[in-house]
Protein backbone atom coordinates (compact mmCIF):
# COMPACT_ATOMS: atom_id res chain seq x y z
CA UNK A 1 0.00 0.00 0.00
CA UNK A 2 1.70 3.34 -0.73
CA UNK A 3 0.79 7.22 0.82
CA UNK A 4 1.66 10.01 0.03
CA UNK A 5 0.93 13.09 2.20
CA UNK A 6 0.01 11.56 5.13
CA UNK A 7 2.13 11.26 8.32
CA UNK A 8 2.60 11.00 12.48
CA UNK A 9 3.36 14.23 13.47
CA UNK A 10 3.00 13.81 17.27
CA UNK A 11 3.53 11.13 19.70
CA UNK A 12 3.10 10.12 23.03
CA UNK A 13 2.71 7.16 25.42
CA UNK A 14 1.45 5.83 28.80
CA UNK A 15 3.37 3.27 30.75
CA UNK A 16 2.21 1.60 34.68
CA UNK A 17 4.37 3.28 37.60
CA UNK A 18 4.25 -0.30 39.12
CA UNK A 19 7.92 -2.27 37.78
CA UNK A 20 8.20 -6.08 37.83
CA UNK A 21 12.01 -6.83 38.16
CA UNK A 22 12.23 -10.56 36.39
CA UNK A 23 15.48 -11.34 38.50
CA UNK A 24 13.48 -11.34 41.37
CA UNK A 25 10.21 -12.81 39.63
CA UNK A 26 10.33 -15.98 41.72
CA UNK A 27 7.41 -16.62 43.60
CA UNK A 28 6.90 -19.68 41.32
CA UNK A 29 10.41 -20.73 39.77
CA UNK A 30 13.59 -20.93 41.79
CA UNK A 31 16.31 -18.56 41.23
CA UNK A 32 18.62 -20.23 38.43
CA UNK A 33 15.57 -20.84 36.41
CA UNK A 34 14.44 -17.49 36.53
CA UNK A 35 18.04 -16.14 35.51
CA UNK A 36 18.10 -18.45 33.00
CA UNK A 37 14.89 -17.26 31.26
CA UNK A 38 15.64 -13.44 32.23
CA UNK A 39 19.16 -14.01 30.28
CA UNK A 40 17.33 -15.72 26.70
CA UNK A 41 14.82 -13.23 26.14
CA UNK A 42 16.11 -9.69 27.76
CA UNK A 43 13.59 -8.65 29.59
CA UNK A 44 14.62 -7.29 33.31
CA UNK A 45 11.77 -5.06 33.87
CA UNK A 46 8.31 -4.53 33.22
CA UNK A 47 5.05 -2.14 33.69
CA UNK A 48 2.32 -3.97 35.33
CA UNK A 49 -1.01 -2.34 35.37
CA UNK A 50 -3.21 -2.35 38.47
CA UNK A 51 -6.75 -3.73 38.69
CA UNK A 52 -8.34 -1.07 37.93
CA UNK A 53 -6.36 0.42 35.43
CA UNK A 54 -7.55 -0.87 31.60
CA UNK A 55 -5.98 -0.31 28.16
CA UNK A 56 -8.11 2.82 27.66
CA UNK A 57 -6.18 4.33 30.82
CA UNK A 58 -2.96 3.83 29.45
CA UNK A 59 -4.02 5.20 25.83
CA UNK A 60 -6.43 8.07 27.56
CA UNK A 61 -3.06 9.51 29.76
CA UNK A 62 -0.61 9.17 26.61
CA UNK A 63 -3.59 11.31 24.48
CA UNK A 64 -4.29 13.43 27.31
CA UNK A 65 -0.56 14.46 27.53
CA UNK A 66 -0.45 14.65 23.63
CA UNK A 67 -2.97 17.41 23.59
CA UNK A 68 -1.11 19.09 26.36
CA UNK A 69 1.94 19.30 24.80
CA UNK A 70 1.17 20.17 21.43
CA UNK A 71 -1.62 22.91 19.98
CA UNK A 72 -4.42 20.43 18.96
CA UNK A 73 -8.21 21.59 18.87
CA UNK A 74 -10.17 18.26 19.63
CA UNK A 75 -13.00 19.58 17.36
CA UNK A 76 -10.85 19.28 14.45
CA UNK A 77 -9.99 15.35 15.60
CA UNK A 78 -12.46 13.58 12.65
CA UNK A 79 -11.08 10.52 13.59
CA UNK A 80 -10.35 7.92 16.58
CA UNK A 81 -8.78 4.21 16.16
CA UNK A 82 -8.61 2.24 19.27
CA UNK A 83 -5.81 -0.77 18.81
CA UNK A 84 -6.00 -3.52 21.65
CA UNK A 85 -6.24 -7.23 22.19
CA UNK A 86 -7.65 -6.26 25.94
CA UNK A 87 -10.38 -4.35 25.82
CA UNK A 88 -12.64 -2.58 28.13
CA UNK A 89 -15.75 -4.70 27.56
CA UNK A 90 -17.05 -6.99 25.40
CA UNK A 91 -19.38 -4.25 24.02
CA UNK A 92 -19.40 -1.55 23.70
CA UNK A 93 -15.86 -0.86 21.50
CA UNK A 94 -13.79 1.20 23.64
CA UNK A 95 -12.60 3.71 21.04
CA UNK A 96 -16.40 4.94 21.92
CA UNK A 97 -15.84 5.56 25.42
CA UNK A 98 -12.66 7.38 24.49
CA UNK A 99 -14.16 9.69 22.36
CA UNK A 100 -16.42 10.31 24.77
CA UNK A 101 -13.55 11.04 27.49
CA UNK A 102 -11.57 12.66 25.40
CA UNK A 103 -13.93 15.40 24.64
CA UNK A 104 -14.10 14.54 21.15
CA UNK A 105 -16.95 16.06 18.83
CA UNK A 106 -19.65 13.40 18.05
CA UNK A 107 -18.95 13.64 14.26
CA UNK A 108 -15.75 11.64 15.72
CA UNK A 109 -15.48 8.26 13.58
CA UNK A 110 -13.96 5.75 16.28
CA UNK A 111 -14.00 1.84 16.37
CA UNK A 112 -11.79 -0.20 17.59
CA UNK A 113 -9.10 -2.68 15.61
CA UNK A 114 -8.85 -6.46 17.66
CA UNK A 115 -5.23 -7.90 15.93
CA UNK A 116 -2.42 -8.09 17.93
CA UNK A 117 1.44 -7.39 18.12
CA UNK A 118 1.44 -6.14 14.29
CA UNK A 119 -1.93 -3.86 14.92
CA UNK A 120 0.21 -0.44 14.88
CA UNK A 121 1.47 -0.57 11.77
CA UNK A 122 -1.86 -2.42 10.61
CA UNK A 123 -3.70 0.67 12.47
CA UNK A 124 -1.35 3.05 10.39
CA UNK A 125 -2.80 1.62 7.35
CA UNK A 126 -6.33 1.77 8.31
CA UNK A 127 -6.02 5.58 9.21
CA UNK A 128 -3.91 6.81 6.45
CA UNK A 129 -6.36 5.21 4.07
CA UNK A 130 -9.22 7.21 5.50
CA UNK A 131 -6.97 10.36 5.40
CA UNK A 132 -7.05 10.16 1.97
CA UNK A 133 -10.32 11.93 2.16
CA UNK A 134 -10.20 15.28 2.50
CA UNK A 135 -13.38 14.98 4.83
CA UNK A 136 -11.34 14.80 7.28
CA UNK A 137 -8.54 16.14 9.11
CA UNK A 138 -7.07 14.74 11.92
CA UNK A 139 -6.86 10.98 13.55
CA UNK A 140 -6.02 10.37 16.71
CA UNK A 141 -4.28 6.19 16.74
CA UNK A 142 -4.24 4.98 20.10
CA UNK A 143 -3.00 1.28 20.83
CA UNK A 144 -2.89 0.33 24.32
CA UNK A 145 -2.78 -3.11 25.94
CA UNK A 146 -2.60 -5.09 29.37
CA UNK A 147 -1.42 -7.84 28.61
CA UNK A 148 -0.28 -9.05 32.10
CA UNK A 149 -3.71 -9.69 33.07
CA UNK A 150 -3.95 -12.90 29.93
CA UNK A 151 -0.63 -14.83 30.41
CA UNK A 152 0.27 -17.05 33.64
CA UNK A 153 2.19 -16.58 36.44
CA UNK A 154 2.92 -20.36 36.57
CA UNK A 155 4.17 -20.88 32.94
CA UNK A 156 7.73 -20.23 32.97
CA UNK A 157 7.39 -19.64 28.91
CA UNK A 158 5.44 -16.61 29.00
CA UNK A 159 5.68 -15.47 32.58
CA UNK A 160 8.73 -12.92 32.54
CA UNK A 161 7.79 -11.43 28.48
CA UNK A 162 4.96 -9.24 28.80
CA UNK A 163 4.43 -6.25 30.02
CA UNK A 164 1.64 -3.37 29.61
CA UNK A 165 1.51 0.11 28.15
CA UNK A 166 -0.50 2.66 25.64
CA UNK A 167 0.46 5.09 23.12
CA UNK A 168 -0.87 7.74 20.69
CA UNK A 169 -0.38 9.06 17.71
CA UNK A 170 -1.60 12.23 15.75
CA UNK A 171 -1.91 11.89 12.11
CA UNK A 172 -2.30 14.66 10.03
CA UNK A 173 -2.15 15.63 6.26
CA UNK A 174 0.94 17.21 4.74
CA UNK A 175 3.12 17.56 1.55
CA UNK A 176 6.14 17.32 3.80
CA UNK A 177 5.47 13.70 4.81
CA UNK A 178 6.01 12.19 1.07
CA UNK A 179 5.45 8.93 0.50
CA UNK A 180 4.73 5.91 2.88
CA UNK A 181 4.99 2.21 2.29
CA UNK A 182 3.00 0.06 3.95
CA UNK A 183 3.29 -4.22 3.55
CA UNK A 184 0.47 -6.34 5.63
CA UNK A 185 0.07 -10.18 5.51
CA UNK A 186 -1.21 -12.97 7.61
CA UNK A 187 -1.79 -16.41 8.00
CA UNK A 188 -4.67 -18.12 9.84
CA UNK A 189 -3.09 -21.83 8.99
CA UNK A 190 -0.82 -20.62 12.03
CA UNK A 191 -3.45 -19.41 14.34
CA UNK A 192 -2.73 -21.81 16.94
CA UNK A 193 0.58 -20.77 17.27
CA UNK A 194 -0.25 -17.69 19.89
CA UNK A 195 -4.37 -18.29 21.89
CA UNK A 196 -5.92 -18.19 24.04
CA UNK A 197 -8.17 -20.94 23.25
CA UNK A 198 -11.59 -19.92 25.82
CA UNK A 199 -13.45 -17.21 27.17
CA UNK A 200 -14.42 -15.81 23.75
CA UNK A 201 -18.29 -17.02 21.98
CA UNK A 202 -15.87 -20.28 20.29
CA UNK A 203 -15.61 -21.72 24.07
CA UNK A 204 -17.30 -19.87 26.58
CA UNK A 205 -15.95 -19.04 30.50
CA UNK A 206 -17.29 -22.06 32.39
CA UNK A 207 -15.27 -22.23 36.29
CA UNK A 208 -13.17 -25.18 34.08
CA UNK A 209 -12.00 -22.92 31.62
CA UNK A 210 -10.83 -20.42 34.69
CA UNK A 211 -9.22 -23.43 36.89
CA UNK A 212 -5.43 -23.33 36.26
CA UNK A 213 -3.91 -26.42 35.72
CA UNK A 214 -0.49 -28.33 34.71
CA UNK A 215 0.07 -28.08 31.33
CA UNK A 216 3.52 -30.06 30.27
CA UNK A 217 5.65 -32.46 31.25
CA UNK A 218 7.74 -28.94 32.44
CA UNK A 219 5.25 -28.55 35.40
CA UNK A 220 3.67 -25.09 33.88
CA UNK A 221 0.49 -24.01 35.10
CA UNK A 222 -2.16 -21.61 33.03
CA UNK A 223 -5.42 -21.73 32.64
CA UNK A 224 -7.82 -22.30 29.44
CA UNK A 225 -8.12 -18.29 29.55
CA UNK A 226 -4.67 -17.05 29.62
CA UNK A 227 -2.78 -16.86 26.75
CA UNK A 228 -0.25 -19.79 25.13
CA UNK A 229 2.82 -19.02 23.02
CA UNK A 230 4.56 -22.00 20.91
CA UNK A 231 7.70 -19.83 21.27
CA UNK A 232 10.23 -22.75 18.34
CA UNK A 233 7.58 -22.50 15.85
CA UNK A 234 6.95 -18.74 16.28
CA UNK A 235 10.22 -17.95 15.86
CA UNK A 236 10.53 -20.52 12.57
CA UNK A 237 7.97 -18.94 11.15
CA UNK A 238 9.76 -15.32 11.67
CA UNK A 239 13.16 -15.81 10.19
CA UNK A 240 11.26 -17.22 7.54
CA UNK A 241 8.77 -15.10 6.53
CA UNK A 242 10.42 -11.70 7.89
CA UNK A 243 13.68 -10.72 6.28
CA UNK A 244 11.68 -11.23 2.92
CA UNK A 245 8.95 -8.88 4.16
CA UNK A 246 11.07 -6.24 4.88
CA UNK A 247 13.25 -7.08 1.47
CA UNK A 248 10.20 -6.12 -0.29
CA UNK A 249 9.07 -3.36 1.72
CA UNK A 250 12.39 -1.96 0.96
CA UNK A 251 12.35 -2.71 -2.75
CA UNK A 252 8.56 -1.23 -3.33
CA UNK A 253 10.36 2.04 -1.41
CA UNK A 254 12.89 2.34 -3.86
CA UNK A 255 15.17 2.71 -0.77
CA UNK A 256 18.27 0.81 0.65
CA UNK A 257 19.18 0.06 3.63
CA UNK A 258 22.09 2.61 4.43
CA UNK A 259 18.83 5.26 3.43
CA UNK A 260 17.25 4.59 6.82
CA UNK A 261 17.88 6.42 9.62
CA UNK A 262 15.71 4.04 12.45
CA UNK A 263 15.15 0.62 12.16
CA UNK A 264 11.97 -0.33 14.74
CA UNK A 265 10.83 -3.97 15.42
CA UNK A 266 8.59 -5.52 17.49
CA UNK A 267 10.02 -5.88 21.18
CA UNK A 268 9.30 -9.89 20.98
CA UNK A 269 12.80 -11.39 22.33
CA UNK A 270 16.30 -9.58 21.57
CA UNK A 271 17.41 -13.23 19.97
CA UNK A 272 14.73 -12.66 17.42
CA UNK A 273 15.82 -9.12 16.56
CA UNK A 274 19.38 -9.98 16.82
CA UNK A 275 18.73 -12.82 14.35
CA UNK A 276 17.05 -10.45 11.74
CA UNK A 277 19.54 -7.43 12.04
CA UNK A 278 22.34 -9.98 11.28
CA UNK A 279 20.85 -12.21 8.74
CA UNK A 280 20.04 -8.27 6.20
CA UNK A 281 23.28 -6.76 7.56
CA UNK A 282 21.26 -3.49 9.59
CA UNK A 283 23.42 -1.08 11.67
CA UNK A 284 22.28 -2.32 15.02
CA UNK A 285 22.97 1.31 16.06
CA UNK A 286 20.14 2.21 13.94
CA UNK A 287 17.77 -0.77 16.07
CA UNK A 288 16.64 1.02 19.25
CA UNK A 289 15.83 -1.38 22.06
CA UNK A 290 13.51 -1.44 25.10
CA UNK A 291 12.36 -5.19 25.92
CA UNK A 292 14.79 -4.73 28.89
CA UNK A 293 12.79 -2.26 30.32
CA UNK A 294 9.01 -2.73 29.44
CA UNK A 295 8.92 -6.29 27.62
CA UNK A 296 7.06 -7.46 25.12
CA UNK A 297 3.81 -4.90 24.99
CA UNK A 298 2.52 -6.49 22.05
CA UNK A 299 1.08 -4.14 19.72
CA UNK A 300 2.20 -1.20 21.70
CA UNK A 301 6.19 -2.45 21.47
CA UNK A 302 6.79 -0.25 17.95
CA UNK A 303 5.09 3.24 19.02
CA UNK A 304 6.78 2.60 22.47
CA UNK A 305 10.08 2.24 21.60
CA UNK A 306 9.78 5.37 19.42
CA UNK A 307 8.20 7.63 22.26
CA UNK A 308 10.86 6.03 24.75
CA UNK A 309 14.24 6.05 22.15
CA UNK A 310 13.74 8.87 19.38
CA UNK A 311 12.51 12.04 21.73
CA UNK A 312 14.63 14.87 19.84
CA UNK A 313 15.96 12.65 17.33
CA UNK A 314 13.09 13.04 14.85
CA UNK A 315 13.82 16.86 13.91
CA UNK A 316 13.89 17.04 10.25
CA UNK A 317 12.74 14.39 7.88
CA UNK A 318 14.05 10.99 8.76
CA UNK A 319 13.31 7.42 6.93
CA UNK A 320 11.96 4.51 9.65
CA UNK A 321 10.94 1.30 8.81
CA UNK A 322 8.51 -0.79 11.16
CA UNK A 323 8.22 -4.41 11.67
CA UNK A 324 5.74 -6.06 13.91
CA UNK A 325 4.38 -9.44 14.25
CA UNK A 326 2.69 -12.23 15.93
CA UNK A 327 -0.82 -13.26 17.04
CA UNK A 328 -2.77 -14.51 14.00
CA UNK A 329 -0.37 -14.56 12.58
CA UNK A 330 0.32 -11.68 10.82
CA UNK A 331 2.97 -9.44 10.36
CA UNK A 332 3.53 -6.33 8.87
CA UNK A 333 6.30 -3.79 7.69
CA UNK A 334 6.55 -0.44 6.55
CA UNK A 335 8.88 2.66 5.31
CA UNK A 336 7.35 5.99 6.47
CA UNK A 337 8.66 9.78 6.82
CA UNK A 338 8.58 11.09 9.93
CA UNK A 339 8.97 14.78 9.88
CA UNK A 340 9.12 16.90 12.76
CA UNK A 341 7.65 14.44 14.76
CA UNK A 342 7.54 15.56 18.02
CA UNK A 343 7.56 13.11 20.99
CA UNK A 344 6.29 13.62 24.57
CA UNK A 345 7.89 12.39 27.86
CA UNK A 346 6.70 9.09 28.60
CA UNK A 347 4.22 9.32 31.64
CA UNK A 348 3.41 7.08 34.61
CA UNK A 349 0.62 6.43 35.45
CA UNK A 350 -0.09 5.76 39.47
CA UNK A 351 -2.12 3.49 41.06
CA UNK A 352 -5.31 5.07 42.57
CA UNK A 353 -4.56 8.71 40.83
CA UNK A 354 -6.69 10.15 38.87
CA UNK A 355 -4.70 10.55 35.69
CA UNK A 356 -5.53 14.20 34.88
CA UNK A 357 -3.85 14.73 38.31
CA UNK A 358 -1.69 13.60 37.43
CA UNK A 359 -0.96 15.43 34.03
CA UNK A 360 -1.61 18.60 35.20
CA UNK A 361 1.39 18.66 37.24
CA UNK A 362 3.68 18.58 33.96
CA UNK A 363 1.58 21.91 32.48
CA UNK A 364 4.00 24.56 31.82
CA UNK A 365 2.44 28.18 31.75
CA UNK A 366 2.06 28.82 28.41
CA UNK A 367 -0.52 24.98 28.61
CA UNK A 368 -1.92 26.31 31.98
CA UNK A 369 -2.83 29.55 29.85
CA UNK A 370 -4.07 28.06 27.07
CA UNK A 371 -6.44 25.59 28.89
CA UNK A 372 -7.68 28.27 31.66
CA UNK A 373 -8.50 30.51 28.17
CA UNK A 374 -9.97 27.25 26.72
CA UNK A 375 -12.22 26.88 30.20
CA UNK A 376 -13.11 30.62 30.00
CA UNK A 377 -14.42 30.41 26.41
CA UNK A 378 -17.00 27.49 27.75
CA UNK A 379 -17.85 29.56 29.99
CA UNK A 380 -18.50 32.35 28.54
CA UNK A 381 -20.71 30.61 25.89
Amino acid sequence: MKFKGIGISAMAAAVPSRIIENLKYTEFFPQDQVNEVVEKVGVYERRFADVKTCSSDLCFAAAQKLFLDNVINREEIDLLVFISQTPDYRMPATSITLQHRLGLPNSCIAFDINLGCSAFIYGMAVVYSMMQNQGLRKALILDGETRSKVYGSRDRRSAFIFGDGGAAALVERSEKFGETIISLNSDGSRADLIMIKAGGYRHMSTPETLTEKVVDEFGNMRSDEQGYMRGGDVFNFVIREIPRDLKKTLAESGKAVEDLDYIIFHQANNFINSHIAKKMKLDTDKIPQTIEKFGNTSSVSVPLTIVSELKGKLNGQKTLMLNAFGVGMTWASAVAPFVDTKISDIVEVSEGQPVDEQLRRDYTPIEREIEESKNKQKKDE
